[in-house]
């Protein structure tokens, strides 16, 4: 019976996630995600690099957010060639990072619409992983922080976010002062 309820928890707790197993930091509230009429739905979904070659729609559809946030889109599979690692390490590199996504006021498919004018500090890149042999989806990881009034990237890490490769999401966060993501969802394109 102890058994039982162990692995009833465990499947519960990995059905809530939002995030990879084990990326960190694991979110299970529900950020929506469409790309053109394709929602990202359930998290850890398939899609083609056509079907993201244009920034999404985010929003909500459990409650209407009244805040200021911020849009962070991660691609967590990047090969080692790219970012130096060690052979068969995989590395991090942002694809997006908006500021200002308030709500629109709009529904669409019964999400409350976020939107934002921002194509900064960070403007989207869309997903266009090379192929491997043996084929690797990527994992592209999208985050909804609350933003704080007056809020910009510190200058210690302008370079991160210019950069974007080796992007490492824990010394950003802590250095810009942002709490943890409130709302996540993710999304696999193989090369």
């Amino acid at each position: 019976m102890l058994l039982f309820l162990y692995f009833s928890l465990l499947f519960t707790a990995i059905t809530r996630a939002q995030t990879p197993v084990g990326f960190s930091p694991n979110v299970t509230a529900h950020l929506d995600v469409i790309f053109s009429s394709v929602a990202v739905t359930p998290p850890g979904m398939n899609l083609t690099k056509a079907a993201v070659a244009k920034q999404p729609t985010i929003g909500t559809s459990d409650e209407a957010l009244n805040g200021t946030y911020l849009f962070v889109m991660l691609d967590i599979d990047v090969p080692a060639s790219f970012t130096g690692g060690a052979a068969g390490t995989r590395g991090v590199n942002l694809h997006a990072m908006l500021t200002g996504f308030k709500s629109s006021g709009q529904t669409m498919s019964g999400t409350y619409i976020l939107s934002s004018v921002a194509t900064s500090p960070a403007s989207y890149l869309a997903p266009a992983p090379p192929a491997e042999a043996p084929p690797h989806p990527h994992k592209y990881v999208e985050l909804l922080f609350e933003q704080p009034a007056n809020w910009a990237v510190p200058s210690s890490q302008q370079s991160a976010v210019s950069n974007r490769l080796g992007f490492n999401l824990t010394q950003f966060t802590v250095a810009a002062g942002l709490g943890s993501p409130i709302r996540a969802n993710y999304f696999q394109v193989a090369g």
